[in-house]
Formats: structure tokens, sequence, C-alpha cells
């Protein structure tokens, strides 16, 4: 009987006690729960500074983060709820839930100690998707690639076919399938190998696709066994692109393929016989069918053609002659595409059939006659010259658009117009003719936009210089470790590029008699310590010399018989100390030292009449005499740093009236201060980028990010770091200033001070300065500094702990008027907010009315814990009730983002209307609390007009969205194909760092 009576009694004296202390349970939970809410909250502001490219989020860190949300902002709300209701028998009930919540939220919080790191190292990746063409007509030879590739008797598999029949084209198709499918590889590795076969560079290429290393230096055994070792330990997939030599595995180091080890290898080659000899199963690349050919070409020109009448035969003819390459065709394509008059079309008709005339079947005369007919076409000499000098960079080298065309204008390819930029306009036009002749292809270096050659492409490039009255001698990223023989110097040579090779020595005795030679590239020869005396002296009509990134450490004193150089490039040469004078160069235009070791700058400067381009950007160049730089009277772009008060002034900056772009960081606050008020005074250059405690980019203590400083000299813009704002001398701007950053600038308060007269900024960037408390305030923005930000167009708000106000209307004032005007932001397109703790909204709605935020395109705000809505009435207007609904209007609105705002209750007031018919792209994570959506459908004959809408990317659990407040309910369902659910794992999302693709899949223009 106690048996039974002693668990009754204890279960109802927990029952009792329950009831009798619920309100005191209820008061400790809450606490706890905020207590955990604050430690999630420190563990997320940690994951944001974590580089996602190389670390990852625990596993253990995720469940704990999913833990803590669910408690935060599922199961808390409904207790919450369920307080609210309780009724007296019902408290011990509850009671008994809030004490068992209690203990669960205690465990959550200890779990969340986390005493050493919150990331690991991110696995590395099975492979990297690569950039791939439509395929025409290689399905079969991709079957029989394929069935290979799953046999288990076939390790080595061997593409063959002549140059342009899309071997690579078929083998990148397969690797990216590689890497989705279920293969049971573990590394799916591509490297292009080209023609100059280099052991140590291919051991090389192979291990840093596995993201490891091996050792230094030429040792081919010992890097070898080191890379069997590595290799050994996974199961790859390894493709050999453009293989021209034959070679043996084991001197590379790749374990051989075996039924057991389940690798494979696959080559791309022009040459059967190395397939052969690496004993590869042969897969032939045929030519296109005719039809097949045909359908490209007509891709490729445009199906319109068609509508010309009596093309069709001569369009077949041409096709025909392409001979079925995929290279050719595409080509060739390009080189007609706008052509309309018939007449035009049998002339390129009969060209071709001239050009490709006798060509044997399977020579490599087929692809290269046929790629000299689109060369041919150019017609224009300068062009063709371009596009020649582009073979000068190595075999699928991406080279910089900018970078190119400063070249083409150096060697005098792009016509003298009555500027820089003009110029690079016309470098550009000559670009797009290229890319739209397909004569080069479009790709990306970094952050740059890039072009590249095809390697047939090239390899008719050079061979038209080997057989034209200017020849180029190339032989660029092949390995080489001394300088070419003498012999192989000959009279009759025009450009010679050595560059991206181990040169380490010239002889001292290599006198080469070069007497048309007027281009040398030696850029990236790192281990090329000097250049003998006797080498440039033969050589009286050189007007090209890159020796950048190379390991110089002097410049022969012969350079100064050089009386034809243009261009002296050396940039990046960190161990130049010594240079002689340059008082000789007469003919000199451009002369770059960024990045140089000079402490001193070369004697001899300011007798460069003809000089047009000053790079001083070495770091450790401390004295440069005043009064020098006036002298050069001629330069349209000027960049040195860092700018001592010793250094050049604004007032010779001034009296050059031909600069263009001027480029400067100083090193103190007063010097930009002293700068500033005399180009105010004297004239500025139409473009400039000015900076103060910054070298080339912004990054805190703790490693943000917050941009480039060196990213486009068309833009006037002054970026600051460290500054002491306020403590020092008043900051002195740019009158025509379009584009300010300000980094790490924690005295900063009140922005409005400086902003006075700034009628022409455009962008404004705010970040980490800890002293901020609002952007605009009525108390403190005089007229001038509203207007400045009346024709901001683009507002951007990083890490700003104290920041509690965009626009700040003092309750002393009336509000909004008369210091506060409507049309304050009118011009504003894009705003991004991120990591501002204390911010409570964006704007008040009074800023909408009329034409406030008329022009707002893109809204996103991440990680603002405070944020309880994006536009709503001030705190003192909040029981603002009218019979009508006020209308807030953004009729441009495209983008809105949303992230990690776990208090955002509101989009915009209840009761009142938000016009935003542009609206097209919404992505909304971890806004538990958001219930309704701005987003109203038209109607066209009473259905739904979807066609701005693009998507609508939700992290949030699929609840919310069923639980979203609509103007019309049907629009919920319409809306559905459009809705991509990414996922409700809160760790995930925490760990993205701004600057990554998923976040920003919509967020343009940033």
């Amino acid at each position: 009987m106690e048996s039974i009576i002693g668990p009754v009694l204890g279960s109802v004296g927990e029952f009792v006690d329950c009831h009798i202390n619920f309100q005191n349970d209820v008061n400790d939970l809450r606490k706890r729960v905020a207590d955990l809410k604050r430690r999630r909250n420190d563990k997320v502001a940690e994951l944001l500074i974590v580089d996602d490219s190389e670390k990852q989020v625990k596993e253990e860190v995720q469940g704990w983060l999913e833990d803590a949300r669910r408690v935060i902002e599922i199961e808390m709300p409904d207790i919450e709820k369920e307080v609210q209701n309780v009724s007296n028998l019902s408290r011990g009930n509850l009671g008994r839930r809030v004490r068992q919540k209690i203990q669960d939220v205690r465990e959550i919080y200890d779990r969340g100690s986390f005493p050493e790191s919150l990331v690991i190292e991110r696995p590395p990746p099975i492979g990297i998707t690569l950039p791939t063409e439509n395929m025409v007509g290689e399905v079969d030879v991709k079957e029989k690639i394929w069935e290979y590739l799953r046999s288990h008797e076939v390790g080595m598999i061997g593409v063959c076919g002549i140059g342009g029949v899309g071997k690579t084209t078929v083998m990148k198709h397969i690797h990216n399938e590689l890497l989705n499918e279920a293969t049971g590889f573990t590394k799916i590795i591509w490297v292009t190998v080209s023609q100059s076969l280099s052991v140590v560079k291919l051991q090389g290429n192979i291990a840093r696709e596995m993201n490891k290393s091996l050792p230094e230096g030429r040792d081919e055994l010992k890097r070898a066994s080191r890379l069997q070792d590595i290799m050994k330990t996974v199961k790859y997939a390894l493709i050999l692109d453009d293989v021209w030599d034959k070679f043996t595995l084991h001197r590379v180091g790749i374990p051989e393929p075996t039924i057991e080890n389940g690798c494979k290898i696959v080559i791309t080659s022009r040459s059967i016989d190395v397939c052969n000899y690496l004993r590869c199963q042969i897969v032939k690349v045929p030519p296109l069918p005719q039809q097949e050919s045909l359908n490209l070409f007509l891709d490729k020109v445009g199906h319109d053609i068609l509508l010309i009448p009596n093309l069709e035969n001569i369009l077949k003819a041409m096709v025909a002659e392409c001979a079925g390459l995929p290279l050719a065709i595409v080509v060739i394509a390009g080189s007609m595409r706008g052509v309309t008059d018939i007449r035009e079309w049998r002339s390129a008709l009969r060209q071709l059939c001239d050009c490709v005339a006798g060509t044997e079947r399977d020579s490599e005369d087929r692809i290269f006659k046929r790629l000299k007919f689109s060369y041919d076409r150019l017609t224009n000499s300068s062009i063709q010259e371009c596009f020649s000098y582009c073979s000068l960079y190595p075999e699928d080298w991406v080279i910089p658009k900018k970078d190119l065309i400063e070249d083409w204008i150096c060697e005098g390819l792009v016509e003298k117009l009555g500027s820089r930029r003009e110029m690079h306009d016309r470098g550009h036009e000559i670009l797009n003719r290229l890319e739209n002749n397909c004569l080069l292809e479009e790709d990306d270096v970094g952050d740059e936009e890039g072009v590249k050659m095809h390697d047939v492409v090239r390899d008719m490039a050079l061979r038209v210089k080997s057989t034209g009255p200017s020849k180029f001698m190339v032989k660029a990223e092949m390995s080489l470790t001394e300088i070419l023989e003498k012999d192989e110097w000959t009279e009759d040579l025009d450009k010679v590029s050595l560059m991206a090779s181990e040169i380490s020595d010239i002889p001292i005795n290599m006198f080469p008699k070069c007497l048309m030679l007027s281009t040398l590239i030696l850029h990236d020869n790192i281990k090329l310590k000097q250049i003998p005396e006797c080498f440039l002296a033969n050589m009286p009509l050189l007007k090209f010399l890159n020796l950048s990134y190379t390991g110089i450490e002097a410049l022969p004193n012969s350079i100064c018989s050089l009386k034809n150089l243009t261009a002296l490039i050396l940039r990046g040469c960190q161990s130049l100390e010594r240079m002689p004078s340059l008082s000789k160069l007469k003919a000199l235009k451009k002369l770059d030292l960024a990045e140089a070791g000079l402490c001193v700058a070369p004697e001899g400067i300011e007798m460069l009449e003809n000089l047009e381009y000053l790079d001083l950007s070495a770091p450790k160049l401390k004295v440069l005499p005043r009064g020098k730089i006036s002298k050069l009277f001629r330069l349209q772009y000027l960049r040195k740093y860092p700018i001592f008060s010793t250094d050049i002034r604004a007032e010779e900056v001034a009296r050059l009236k031909k600069l263009e772009c001027f480029e400067g960081i100083f090193d103190q606050q007063k010097d930009l201060n002293s700068f500033v008020s005399e180009l105010n005074h004297f004239g500025r250059p139409n473009n400039y980028l000015l900076g103060v405690g910054v070298n080339n980019e912004l990054v805190n203590e703790e490693g943000r990010y917050f941009g480039k400083f060196n990213n486009d000299v068309r833009f006037r813009k002054v970026a600051l770091s460290y500054c002491k704002i306020g403590y020092e001398d008043e900051l002195v701007l740019p009158d025509d200033l379009r584009n300010l950053l300000m980094g790490l600038c924690n005295t900063v308060a009140d922005i409005s001070i400086f902003l006075r007269n700034l009628t022409q900024l455009q962008t404004y960037e705010l970040s980490d300065c800890k002293g901020i408390e609002c952007v605009v305030s009525s108390s403190s923005s005089s007229s001038s500094s509203l207007t400045a930000m009346s024709n901001l167009k683009k507002l951007r708000l990083w890490f700003l702990p104290s920041l509690q106000d965009i626009v700040k209307v003092e309750k002393t004032t009336v509000l909004l008027a008369p210091t506060i005007s409507p049309h304050i932001f009118s011009n504003l397109k894009h705003l991004m907010v991120w990591y501002c703790p204390k911010l409570k909204k964006l704007f008040p709605c009074e800023l909408l009315q009329g034409q406030g935020l008329q022009n707002l395109e893109q809204i996103i705000v991440h990680n603002c814990e405070s944020m309880e809505e994006i536009i709503g009435w001030e705190e003192e207007e909040v029981g603002h009730q009218t019979t009508t609904p006020i209308l807030i209007p953004l009729p441009k609105l495209r983008i809105l983002g949303l992230q990690i705002l776990p208090k955002l209750k509101r989009i915009y007031p209840e009761g009142e209307v938000m016009a935003c018919d542009s609206l097209n792209s919404i992505y909304i994570s971890n806004c538990p609390k958001v219930k309704r959506i701005p987003l109203c459908l038209g109607r066209e004959n009473g259905q739904p007009s979807l066609a701005a809408m693009k998507g609508i990317h939700i992290q949030n659990p699929k609840e919310w969205w069923e639980s979203l407040e609509w103007e019309n309910p049907d629009d919920k369902y319409v809306l559905l194909p459009f809705i991509k659910y990414i996922g409700d794992d809160y760790g995930h999302w925490v760990n993205i760092k701004y600057g990554s693709v998923e976040p920003y899949i919509f967020f343009d223009n940033f």
C-alpha cells in the first residue's frame, strides 16, 4: 500500500509546490532564456568573422544553435501564451512544464560554453566546377568515355583529335558530371598540361588541386615520391588536358590506375602516339556532321540570317568549308555576325575557299587556315596587332582587361586620343570586337574582368607572327631556367616574351643583336636577380621593357642608352634598390614602380618630359624631392603612397593640367587636410582616390574586410581608416567628392559636420565606427549636409555598435520640418545595414510620404538584433491612427533582404499600405516574428501578374510561410512556385560571411 501512496503523495506535493511557486518559476525561466539568448548572440557574432572559405561550423555548434533557436523562438513564445491564459486549476500542470523547461534551458546553456573553437577546417572539395560551353555533336564520344570510366578493366583513357575538334569541351562536361554523380571518387582533378611539358610544374599543379604542397626545388624524384604518397590516399579521377609530349606516370609520381584502387586517368591530346605510349584506351573525337555544324553556325551567327534571300546555299557552303571543326565554326560564324549583304557573304565564301585550298584532311593546317580567315577579316591592322599581342601571354593565361589595354596604349597599338580615358574606351571597343568575333574568350581574374585565348587560336596567332615581317619569339611559362641561346635571338625579332618562367641567370657575356626588337617581357621571373650591362646594349629600338615581379636588385646602366624606350615596368620588384639616372630616357611615357623596393626615387624623373603614367606606390619610398612632379606637364596618371608632408603638394598636382587620375595615400590626416585645401583652391584632376591610414584595402584588427581602396580610378573617392576625427584638425574633403568610405574611425560621433558642401556625394560607407549614434540628426545637420544626403545613391552601414537611428528627429523639433526634409534620401538606390545591434528601425514613415524614397531599389538588413520594424512611426506617433490608411510608396523597390532579425515584427506599420509594385526578389532568414510581406500582386484580367517576380528565398520554417497574412489570400498560393526553402539549419546560416555567394543571390550592385 505504501508503495502506491508514496509516489502519489509526492506527485501531489510537487503539483502543489509548482502551483504556489508558479510565478517565481516563470520569472526564473524568462531570465535563463534571456541569458541563453545573449550567449547565442555572442556565438553568432563570433561566427560572423569566420572566413567561410576555409572554416565551417562544428556539427555540435550547429546542433546547439538549433536547440537554442527552438527554445527562444518557438517553445518560449508558446509557454508565454499559456502563462497569459492559465487558470488556477492549470497552474500546477503548467508549472511542471516550466520547471522541466528550466532544466532544459540550463543544460542547453551549459552546453554552449565551447571552450575550444566553434569551427573546424573545411574539408577540401572533391573538385571545382568548370565553366563550360554547350556541347555539340560529342554525345557518342561522351557516352564512350563514360563507358570506360565505369569499366573496371580500363584505367587509362586517351581522348584524341585535331586541335579545335572539341576534346576539352567534352571533358569539361564529364568533369562536372563526375562532381555530381555517385561515382565513388574522392577527388576529381583537372590539370591543363599544354605544349611545353614541365614535370616539376605538372607535379605542383596536381598537388595544388589536392590542397597539398611538395618539397621546394626541382628535384623531380623527391617531389614524385611525395606526390605518390599523397595520391595513394584518395580514389582519384585525373584529367590531363592538352598533353603534347610523352612521359611516364612513375616520373611524375602518379600511381598507376588499377582494378584495386579504382582510379582513372583521362588525357586529351592531338597526338594518338602520346595516348598509345601511355597505354590508353583510345577515344577519337570526330568532326561534326553537316547538320550539327550548320546548327552550331546558326547559333553563333544568329538564326535570323536565314531571312536574307538566296543566302541558304552560300551559308551551307561556308559551313562545309569549316570541315566540322567546332572551334573553326564558332570563330568563322563570329566573324560573319551582323553581315546582311549577300554580296559580302559571297566574297567571304570565296576568300575562305581560297584560304583552305590544298589542306590535308588530318593536318593541323585544317584548323589553322580556317582560323586565319577570321583573323584576316579583322581587316584593321591595328586590331590585328592587338589580337596578336595577346599571344605573348602564356597558354590558358587569363589577362586582366585593364592591364592588357594599358599595354596596348604603351605599345602604340591604340591610336592617340584626347585623354587616357578615351583610349581605354577605345581599348574596350577593340576587346569587344575580338570577343564578338570569338577570337578571345571572356573570363575573370578575381574581381577583375579578363580575357583569354583558346590555345588553338593562340597557336594560329603565333604561326602568323612566325612568318610575318615582325616576328614574335614566345617562350612564356615554359619553365626555362636559363636565358635562350644567343642564336635564337635573331635580328628580325620584333617582340620577345619569356614571362612566367624560372630564369635565374643571364650570362655576363650574353650580347644578343636584336636591332629590330621593340618589346621584351621578362615579367614573373622571380629568380632573376640581375641583368648584365651587355644584354640590353644592342637593342636600339626597344620601346617596351617589362621586368615586373622579377628579383632584380639593380638596373644596368646600359638602360640609359635605350633612347626609344617608352615604357619601363618594374611593378612588384621588391628586391630593387638601385636605379641609374633616367634623365636620358626622353621618350619614356610610362614608369611603373608599384610595390618596388626602392627607398629613394630615381634620379632624373623631372627630365622625363614625355612621361604620361607614373606609379610611385613603392611602400619604402620616402624621399621624393618637392617640385619634381610639377615639371611632368604631360602626366595623365599619378599614383603615390604613402605621401608625407615633404612629398607632393596639391599645388604641384594642380599644375598638371593633363592629369586625369591621381591616387594617393597620406600618412596623417593633417596631410590630407592640407592637400585637399590646396586642391579646393587650385583645382584637381577629374578622377582621384585619396586615403589616410589605408594600404589597398580596409581591414580591422579582427580581419573584417570593408572594401578595396584602389578599385576604379574613375571615381572620386576618399577612404579613411583609424582617423581620430574630432580630435585632430577638422576633416577637409574635396568639394566634388562622390564616394566616401570611413572605417575604424571610432572618435566620430556626428558625421554631418564634414558632409557640408558635398553636393555630389553618391556613395557613403561607414564601418566599425564605434561612436556613431545616428547618420542624420535634425539637431546638428545643416541644410548643406542634408543636400549631400539628398544626392546619395548608395548607403552602407557596417558594424556600428552604437547606431540607434539612421534619421534622428529631436523631440524639440517639429517632425521632419523644416530641418529634415522628406526628400533627404530622394536619390538613394541601395541601402545595406549590417550588424547594428541597437538600431530599432530604418526609417520613419514620414520620410516616405511624398517622394521620400522614390528611387530606393534595394534594402538589405543583416543581424540587427534590436530591429523591430523596417519602416515605422516615431515613438510619439505610435498612437497614430487615421480613418484612411497612409500610402507608403517605394515604387522602385526590387530587392528586400532580411537576415537574423529576431525582434523584427513589421516591415511597415499595421493599418498602412505599402506600395512596392516592382518588388521581385525577397530573401528572409531568421525573422520569426514577421507576419506580413509587402507584396501585393497586380492584376491583369483578374489574374495575378507575375512578370516581375524572380524568387522568394526563405530560411524560416515552412510553417512561417503558412502563417503569413496577405492582402489577397490567393496570392500566397500563386507565389508557391517562386518559393525556395533554404533550410532550417540555423547554424549553417550564421556562418555566412558578407561577400559569400548565397546571402547575396539577388543583392546586386553592392
